[in-house]
């Protein structure tokens, strides 16, 4: 509100974006430099360029499942058939040129170290815990073996942060699983809904943008969103704010797996207790995206349909999201809405 006051867009840069990339350099552990931008697709597209540039190479593996954003180039396979043989489109309109993009299995580290060992990939992105389709964490081992694979073949590691940089940990998923990326791309939570993203990581690779590689955007750094971002980061980095969401959102995810377990109805509610998903129809934790397809997804959306009814709106793809205004009292009420939403159905 105060910087509203001050200006909202100066076509240049501000003491607040300096303050703002400082915190971020400071809690982000792949974070030696960054860009701030408007949007994560935008911010990916940067990550891209980033380590064509620096390789020399073109070609970018995605995994089945994971989503990048909406630009034509990395709107691949988001949600593909079992028996997809091909990258699949994303969107009716698309264009579709695939030659760049090599769509693997997520979590299957064998098949990723055979096709790196061509030669011809610039980056490997991926979302390091899959959030955004289902919360699926990495097997024992994997992240640390894309990481040394990466490093062997001179391929860039990106990890698409947008959902879960500065939501479950102070650094993101990088710092709580303990695996540094060479590139990273955030939104959302850095600015507490503001229209803020960023690409930060190895500082030799964020110098190529004084070194022929185009980044532009007028609202980069926009002052009103930089402030936004200060004050959001300076709250997330104490560490008592992370203790609460960890308490009530470790109570909210067991008390929903007891809720289904008790309704007899089959469900697997994992992930952290910042972002979880909860997956009707498995029995057993989710490995990738095709262990995902076995969801029965008419019956989730009859349960989510049946909770708005008791006050409690939950998104149809079956993610849960916890902010610090969930409090107690409202972890009691949403556990109480589920029990009779259960029951309804």
């Amino acid at each position: 509100m105060a910087q509203l006051e001050k200006g909202i867009l100066y076509g240049g840069q501000s003491a607040l974006e300096a303050e703002a990339a400082r915190l971020v350099c400071e809690m982000v552990p792949c974070a030696q430099k960054l860009r701030f931008g408007s949007s994560g697709s935008e911010a990916v597209q940067m990550a891209l360029r980033l380590a064509r540039a620096a390789t020399g190479r073109r070609v970018i593996i995605k995994f089945a499942g994971h989503y990048h954003g909406w630009f034509d180039n990395i709107l691949w396979s988001t949600a593909p058939p079992a028996d997809a043989a091909a990258p699949v489109p994303g969107s009716r309109g698309q264009q579709q040129t695939t030659e760049d993009v090599v769509v693997l299995e997520w979590n299957l580290l064998p098949e990723l170290r055979a096709r790196l060992a061509r030669g011809d990939v610039a980056a490997v992105i991926m979302e390091a815990a899959m959030c955004n389709a289902g919360a699926i964490f990495p097997l024992h081992g994997y992240l640390e073996g894309v990481r040394e694979e990466c490093t062997r073949t001179g391929t860039i590691l990106v990890f698409d942060e947008v959902i879960t940089g500065f939501r479950v940990a102070p650094g993101g998923v990088q710092q709580r699983l303990g695996v540094t990326p060479d590139l990273a791309t955030f939104a959302k939570a850095i600015a507490n809904g503001f229209p803020v993203a960023a690409v930060a990581g190895r500082a030799d690779l964020l110098d190529l943008v004084t070194q022929g590689v185009v980044h532009g955007g007028t609202y980069n750094g926009q002052a009103v969103a930089m402030a936004a971002t200060v004050a959001t980061l300076r709250r997330l980095r104490d560490p008592k704010t992370f203790e609460l969401l960890e308490a009530r959102g470790t109570r909210l995810m067991q008390g929903m797996q007891a809720a289904f377990d008790q309704a007899r109805v089959p469900a697997v509610v994992a992930g952290f207790p910042e972002i979880f998903h909860v997956a009707m129809g498995l029995t057993e934790k989710p490995r990738n995206w095709h262990d995902l397809l076995g969801m029965d997804k008419p019956r989730y959306t009859a349960f989510t349909t049946a909770l708005l009814r008791h006050g409690v709106r939950a998104l149809e793809r079956g993610a849960w999201f916890l902010s610090t205004e969930h409090d107690d009292e409202v972890i009691d009420a949403t556990l109480e809405a589920v029990a009779l939403a259960l029951r309804e159905i």
